[in-house]
């Protein structure tokens, strides 16, 4: 008489059993932290490189900020989604050149205020942009002007800020508070010590700005060099954005030459 086949059910059901990669509770265990990490850098950087996304310029400014706030918040919102047109138009995102390759790709951190209103300016242009969105203990919703295939959410602030700063060609700083502070001199520290490649820096609303950081007290302790000081600039309306960027080098496509 031969013995029955023994049951295996315990082998199958085991985790140990299922395939690495559908092994969720094993992916998002602390020893896989790197390779999450990797995974992060990778699913964003095969997107925008399906869309011939080759440089950035990266608009950051407050989730506050509203269309219809108070009289400043209305106007740095309008003058965001002003500039992003501006850009978009004109800078060579809305076809690919010969290389098949985008230029000056609209980048917002996603989220609503001053993000919404540069992705919503991209959109008005018919051109692609980015949403780089953070996953927050307080759910951070997209915004609806991002390009969706390009809409992306990130649990590492590291990671996040490093696809910020990769394709980045530009970046214009609206009014905004401690996320904003953050970004700013992150870019500005990269510059700085040469981390990075030197790109221009616009900060919108001079009177906003130098009321908000003292820069000079900044030089006069000798806590930065005078020199530091031409690491950014100032511009009061979108189009003297754009004209500040195109002084500095910015590949500014048919329009903007003609201009």
């Amino acid at each position: 008489m031969t013995d029955k086949p023994a049951d295996n059910a315990a082998q199958m059901a085991s985790p140990a059993y299922l395939l690495a990669a559908l092994d969720q509770e094993f992916l998002l265990s602390d020893p896989l932290r790197g390779v999450r990490f990797l995974l992060e850098y990778e699913k964003a950087e095969e997107h925008l490189r399906a869309w011939g996304v080759n440089s950035t310029i990266v608009v950051f400014g407050s989730a506050r900020t509203h269309e219809n706030g108070n009289g400043e918040h209305t106007r740095w919102y309008g003058a965001a989604r002003e500039f992003a047109r501006i850009a978009s138009e004109r800078g060579g995102a809305k076809d690919k050149d010969h290389d098949g390759a985008r230029e000056n790709v609209i980048a917002t951190g996603g989220g609503g205020g001053i993000m919404e209103a540069a992705n919503r300016g991209a959109h008005d242009a018919g051109a692609p942009s980015i949403g780089f969105n953070i996953r927050l203990p307080f759910e951070q919703e997209p915004n609806a002007y991002s390009t969706p295939d390009l809409t992306f959410q990130f649990h590492y602030f590291a990671m996040r800020k490093m696809h910020f700063a990769m394709r980045a060609k530009a970046l214009v700083v609206f009014p905004g508070g401690f996320g904003t502070f953050d970004e700013l001199f992150e870019l500005l520290t990269l510059i700085q010590t040469g981390k990075s490649d030197t790109i221009p820096v616009i900060l919108f609303d001079e009177d906003y700005w130098t009321k908000a950081i003292n820069f000079r007290h900044l030089v006069e302790h000798e806590m930065i060099s005078p020199g530091d000081l031409n690491l950014f600039h100032y511009a009061s309306t979108p189009e003297e954005a754009w004209e500040k960027l195109l002084i500095a080098g910015i590949c500014g496509g048919p329009e903007a030459d003609a201009k």
